[in-house]
């Protein structure tokens, strides 16, 4: 039988080079043995389409029963078509495998899949525990920890392949395999489980179980990060003729699907007629759909309709009291009873079996719980542990969106570096799984850790990506992220006014406002901004809200933010002890990055008021602050009030600048940035009368006659100070 099987396979192979494929490793095409090979490895790639390749020995045992030599492996490496490691062979090019493997008639196809099923068979037979009759010998490990389990499900896989017709009976099996449970041996991922629920869905006859199964199909597609199949098999689902129940089911997955790529919105309104279809047949699934609902409602930035899905009757019955604690702690925090809302989350966070869990989705909940009462500890240990659960057990599709939690709370602990690194990871997950909206995010991320790194290049990119998605999807959260992001650049740069321009939409009420879970976060930047600017009555409302929020505990670093906020509002006299105060809470809460803003403005303070020796010191602090958080752009401007208090530091400037003094030096840099007069003023806290007086002087040192020139100068000057 096995050579009639071969002689088949060997004509689909060898009958079947695309000529011309840009994938192909020759012009020629493969040699028919090495085709034969090819085909084999993609039957067995089509039941794991996310594998990094396939089973070595099975496919070894399969082309020697279809009459191949040991030596093809060989010929194939040298075509350029596989690639030996580790027991795997690895498909070069995958696009080679799927053409040969879609332009063989399904009769060798068959073949093939038949080939595979047999050598599944014999290594069930071999594996320890295996019974005479080649099944698995129940006695000898009672507990289902046979090494013949990881077996099953590709043989009944291929087995069903090479089925001829319908076969209702091998596909019940076949979808009974696929929703099993997973064996301690081996875990089959979700894209295995996916082209199992599709192929059994195939083989039935009855449009019910073709439904559910389709759909089943598209959820672990989905889950595995093929969110492009995942469509194709709802749309096929949807073909049928559904219930609520399965018409629900489906409605959840498209709304989960549109939740990571899409307008969110609609993934909203989807996912809610998800839970109501699913309400009275599926009460978990229909509650997994309405919490869906809310992190949809939170990315637009509506409390409302995120209260709206939270507070449903129908969600209010939920057997779990574990998630039921939480999400009435989250119910009480968005309806402003905080106080009672974070003693709830805080219950919730003290039980240890919220870390204790072994599910990624829970764990999510509770990173958010720890967030929101500002245990930015436990956030991030608690998302540690919920990226490396879906990294080793999956679903792959959550890594993305456990990096993103994780990157903001190490954002909010200060530490932006290790912010930076979890966000470029994700950045590439949330591509890799076609996860755009959680791309977005990552790249808001991104911006807000440049702004601190003083890379304006970077801040401007990412900032530009993430409102490239956030826009048409409705990413408010996103959004607000990234302008904070270009704000805070523009702070960091001195650029004052623009940095208020861009913060005061954000903060405030209206129809412009940013999100509500970012505002009081970005607060304290605006109040520096605005005070810089010359504004500081529109940041007084600002800051007594800010001043009811820290009161809450929600962020260790509020305090200290409220106490600089007053000491940049408050009068000459009443300013010096809001800035002791802010530094005491420093003290008390880690962040150098922060700690280091508030010595550099209590600095720049002490330098105005004619106290330079007291300058210098905190300035010194504030620059040392910045180096060790890896803020470099405000580091400079630290340098710069050093220079400017007559300390001559380590970086003195280059060329002609040399003959500037600090404060003539700062000017000229502002203006060759393209700052009017005006501009420099509310810069460097002085008055225009002062910017002109020093500018003249400029001129005349540096033997310029115009802005242009002293622009081109600087640049010059400074060029040659980065490249000697």
């Amino acid at each position: 039988m096995a050579d009639g099987v071969g002689a088949g396979l060997g004509g689909a192979a060898s009958g079947s080079e695309p000529a011309g494929d840009p994938g192909a490793p020759g012009t020629d095409g493969p040699s028919a043995a090495v085709a034969q090979l090819l085909l084999l490895a993609a039957a067995e790639q089509e039941r794991d389409p996310g594998a990094a390749g396939v089973d070595a020995g099975v496919v070894l045992r399969a082309a020697g029963a279809a009459g191949l030599d040991a030596g093809v492996v060989e010929a194939a490496e040298a075509a350029g078509v596989v690639r030996p490691a580790g027991g795997r062979l690895c498909l070069v090019d995958p696009r080679w495998a799927r053409t040969v493997y879609a332009a063989a008639p399904r009769a060798r196809r068959r073949a093939a899949h038949r080939l595979l099923a047999d050598a599944f068979e014999a290594e069930l037979c071999a594996a320890p525990g295996a019974s005479r009759a080649g099944r698995p010998d129940q006695a000898d490990e009672p507990d289902g920890a046979r090494e013949g389990d990881r077996y099953a499900l590709p043989l009944l896989y291929h087995r069903a392949s090479a089925a001829e017709g319908p076969a209702p009976g091998l596909g019940d099996e076949l979808a009974a395999a696929a929703g099993a449970a997973a064996g301690p041996r081996r875990r089959p991922t979700h894209p295995e489980r996916a082209a199992a629920y599709a192929r059994s869905a195939e083989l039935a006859v009855a449009e019910g179980p073709r439904a559910v199964r389709l759909t089943a199909a598209a959820d672990h597609a989905r889950l595995g990060g093929l969110p492009d199949r995942a469509g194709e098999l709802l749309d096929a689902a949807g073909r049928e003729d559904l219930t609520d129940a399965v018409r629900g089911a489906a409605e959840l997955v498209r709304g989960r699907l549109a939740l990571g790529d899409g307008p969110v919105a609609d993934a909203r309104e989807t996912l809610l007629l998800a839970a109501e279809l699913l309400a009275p047949h599926d009460p978990p699934r229909s509650l997994a759909a309405r919490l869906a609902a809310m992190e949809a409602a939170w990315a637009m930035g509506d409390a409302a309709a995120y209260l709206e899905a939270l507070d449903h009757p129908s969600a209010r019955t939920d057997p779990d009291q574990r998630l039921a604690e939480y999400r009435a702690g989250m119910s009480a925090v968005m309806h402003g009873r905080l106080h009672a809302g974070r003693q709830r989350l805080r219950g919730y966070l003290a039980n240890g079996r919220t870390e204790a869990t072994d599910d990624p989705d829970r764990l999510l909940h509770a990173g958010v719980a720890a967030l929101v009462v500002g245990d930015l500890v436990a956030a991030c240990r608690i998302n540690s542990r919920a990226l490396a659960l879906a990294r080793a057990r999956g679903p792959y599709i959550l890594v993305p969106q456990a990096l993103e939690h994780l990157a903001y709370g190490e954002l909010r602990a200060g530490r932006h570096a290790r912010a930076r690194a979890h966000a470029e990871d994700g950045l590439r997950t949330a591509l890799d799984t076609g996860q755009r909206n959680t791309a977005a995010h990552h790249h808001a991320i991104l911006a807000l850790a440049a702004s601190v790194e003083g890379d304006p290049d970077a801040v401007a990119e990412h900032a530009t990506a993430a409102e490239r998605v956030a826009a048409p999807h409705g990413l408010v959260q996103a959004a607000t992220l990234a302008q904070w992001a270009r704000a805070r650049a523009d702070l960091g740069r001195g650029r004052v006014p623009e940095a208020a321009a861009r913060l005061g939409p954000l903060v405030g009420p209206g129809p412009r406002s940013g999100h509500f879970a970012v505002r009081m976060l970005a607060i304290p930047c605006f109040v520096e901004a605005s005070a810089r600017a010359g504004q500081p009555g529109a940041a007084r409302a600002a800051v007594a809200e800010f001043a009811g929020w820290a009161a809450q505990g929600a962020d260790p670093q509020a305090p200290a933010q409220l106490a600089r906020c007053q000491a940049l509002l408050a009068g000459p006299e009443e300013c010096e002890p809001f800035f002791a105060t802010a530094l005491a809470c420093h003290d008390r809460a880690d962040g150098d990055f922060e700690r280091g803003r508030t010595l550099l403005l209590y600095g720049a303070w002490l330098r105005r008021r004619r106290r330079p020796g007291e300058a210098r010191g905190r300035l010194r602090d504030a620059l040392v602050s910045f180096e060790r958080g890896g803020a470099l752009g405000w580091a400079t401007q630290a340098r710069a009030e050093l220079r400017a208090t007559g300390e001559a530091g380590a970086q003195e400037p280059p060329g002609p600048l040399a003959l500037l003094t600090p404060q003539q030096l700062r000017i000229a840099r502002c203006v060759a940035e393209g700052a009017t007069n005006r501009e420099v003023a509310l810069r460097l806290s002085v008055s225009p009368r002062t910017v002109d007086h020093h500018l003249r002087n400029v001129f005349a040192a540096l033997g310029v006659r115009s802005r242009v020139e002293l622009s081109r100068l600087v640049d010059r000057a400074e060029k040659t100070a980065a490249h000697p």
